[in-house]
């Protein structure tokens, strides 16, 4: 049984290092210069993964950022809702209120004026009175709260109707050494003692660290060499942080009445990806997917986080057919032209799932389709235009539906919603 003043005493050690050391450390006037993109939130993948690409562009979204710390899911996402003029109300809620501060001096560089700030604590969103959300964010809080469990179950009364969620948790084999120094520095630097006395500990650990010890041989994240005094604290001295398998994952969100549409990127979790011996993938294509899921987070061990876009259970959006001739495709970041030269001249693709290479292999008209890819042609004049090339439409269907379904699993192309 927790002890209620240990958890008091945790959670007073949170809120005093996200006060000294807003995480993750951010210069609102690097806004200028650069727009940091990731997932979950980014406007396409929620437009897809979560709607389905049924839902309008037209139609208003209302968007919660639970947990905002200093904005970099609010602000990727505000920006782009602001650049495709969209009807759109973005919420940021920390109670961190120099991490909001930070937060609010970015937008204010980008000039955004679809988004506000609420200073506030997710266990108490009740008091706040936000009403209802399209759409809620929630990267890399859950992990840090008391109760996990009783949080998500109070975001999901915050969804509207058809509405969905993107999430973040750590994960524990990817951050193998993390955990171990965490436990050496709670003995070294207590919870009770400063934030600054705390880091100055841990900045004198990591000067002298034994050549041994498992962080110096994990390259699966850089908080501690590039994230400057926030990084540091949050990855070795953070007083509450679990971390979820992914079988962890899908329990939590199943006690919160969730399901997950996607987990990113989906083909990162099928293991046969990365098994090519056909004995062994004999044995894993008839395992339930949840299987196949831990199975790929076992193997390749360099899972340091699990990234997932929800809905309620049984609410799983309807996609579009990709054969559909009105289909529109569109690239979820990297132009279709760029991501062609990728490929070898084999017809592999080889994609980073963190620190793991995998050659994909992909039809070898994909190399001509993808440049053609501009969000705007839709699926009937790919087929028109590989038709004047000598492609018939039998032929189209059969390698374009193939290649999407690759490129869908890996979260390069997608379709787009609709008007």
């Amino acid at each position: 049984m927790t002890n209620p003043s240990s958890v008091d005493e945790r959670d007073a050690g949170l809120a005093a290092q996200y006060e000294a050391y807003p995480y993750p450390e951010r210069n609102p006037q690097d806004e200028t210069r650069r727009l940091l993109i990731g997932s979950p939130s980014h406007l396409r993948e929620i437009e897809y993964w979560v709607f389905g690409a049924q839902r309008p562009r037209s139609q208003a979204l209302r968007v919660l950022i639970a947990g905002c710390g200093t904005g970099d899911a609010a602000i990727m996402l505000a920006t782009q809702l602001a650049r495709g003029t969209r009807q759109a109300e973005v919420v940021c809620v920390d109670r961190s209120a120099k991490a909001l501060s930070i937060a609010q001096a970015r937008a204010q560089t980008r000039k955004l004026e679809n988004i506000r700030f609420v200073q506030g604590s997710l266990t108490e969103l009740e008091s706040l009175e936000l009403g209802l959300f399209d759409y809620i964010d929630c990267c890399g809080v859950l992990h840090h709260l008391p109760d996990p469990v009783a949080a998500l179950q109070t975001l999901e009364r915050y969804l509207a109707p058809m509405g969905g969620m993107g999430l973040m948790v750590y994960a524990p084999y990817g951050r193998t050494g993390v955990y171990m120094l965490q436990d050496a520095l709670e003995k070294l630097a207590p919870i009770t003692q400063s934030p600054e006395a705390r880091l100055d500990t841990a900045r004198r650990i990591m000067r002298t660290l034994p050549a041994t010890a498992w962080l110096r041989q994990n390259g699966n994240f850089g908080d501690h060499l590039s994230g400057g005094d926030a990084g540091l604290y949050d990855l070795l001295l953070n007083p509450r942080d679990r971390s979820y398998t992914i079988t962890d994952f899908l329990t939590l969100l199943d006690q919160a009445g969730l399901e997950p549409t996607a987990l990113m990127e989906p083909a990162r979790y099928d293991p046969a990806l990365f098994l090519p011996d056909p004995r062994l993938r004999a044995h894993i294509t008839p395992l339930p997917w949840q299987t196949q899921a831990a199975i790929a987070e076992d193997l390749t061990g360099n899972m340091a986080t699990h990234v997932a876009y929800v809905v309620r259970k049984n609410a799983h959006p309807r996609k579009p057919n990709p054969l559909d001739p009105d289909a529109v495709p569109i690239m979820r970041e990297i132009p279709g032209a760029e991501l062609a030269k990728q490929m070898t001249p084999d017809n592999m693709l080889p994609f980073h799932f963190g620190t793991l290479v995998v050659p994909v292999p992909l039809p070898p008209q994909a190399r001509g389709i993808l440049p053609l890819i501009d969000g705007e042609r839709t699926v009937g004049e790919l087929a028109d235009i590989l038709a004047a090339r000598g492609v018939n439409a039998s032929k189209f269907n059969h390698v374009w539906r193939e290649s999407f379904d690759i490129l869908e699993r890996l979260n390069r192309v997608l379709l787009r919603a609709p008007a």
